[in-house]
């Protein structure tokens, strides 16, 4: 990990620090990526990118990133799942907020988010370089958590819902918080229905 995005990284703890994802399924590497971030600044906004179909748009980095059996979960349902990880993790309810995040709008991130906090992010692909080009062409202050190759990056979101849809063990790449309310909201049939309306 000796990029050259690395020499931005040396930060001393923020008062308010921004980090970002779709969470469509929210996994076990998510939560390390937020438990980062929350290591990072006293108070953590997490916004949700993709929070509904009219706050997200095409992108050519991320070709599958709009499509409708990418997204089985609603907005609420993510900021329920954040929550319940990140309490369970230790973090207090007042030390983290959960909001949306239209990633593909940057006209939209003031009404959404605090512009003068750290903007966190990882990169693993073009997309990850796309979205740093993005906040450092708006004047936000990044850091970069890590950055690997996409062989690298380990859990895959698309490969649970892939596991899902076959049948096959899934819960191991999860919070148990996360497994329990997946089941609970019957989120393997809803993909299945998704895929099966799209055909």
């Amino acid at each position: 990990m000796n990029s050259i995005l690395e020499k931005k990284t040396s930060f001393q703890t923020a008062e308010t620090g921004i980090i970002h994802g779709r969470f469509q399924i929210l996994h076990n590497d998510h939560v390390k990526y937020l438990l980062a971030g929350k290591r990072s600044c006293r108070h953590l906004v997490v916004g949700i990118t993709n929070p509904d179909p009219l706050l997200t748009r095409k992108e050519q980095e991320d070709s599958q990133r709009d499509n409708p059996s990418s997204n089985p979960l609603t907005y609420y349902e993510r900021y329920i799942l954040v929550n319940e990880v990140l309490q369970a993790e230790g973090v207090k309810p007042n030390q983290f907020s959960v909001v949306p995040f239209p990633i593909n709008m940057p006209e939209l991130y003031k009404y959404y988010v605090p512009m003068d906090g750290l903007f966190f992010l990882t990169i693993y692909d073009d997309w990850g370089k796309k979205k740093l080009d993005t906040f450092e062409s708006l004047g936000l202050n990044t850091h970069v958590l890590w950055e690997v190759p996409p062989a690298k990056k380990g859990i895959s979101a698309a490969e649970i819902r892939r596991l899902m849809v076959d049948g096959k063990p899934w819960e191991h790449m999860v919070h148990p918080r996360v497994s329990h309310l997946l089941k609970k909201w019957d989120i393997p049939c809803r993909i299945k229905k998704i895929i099966a309306n799209c055909a």
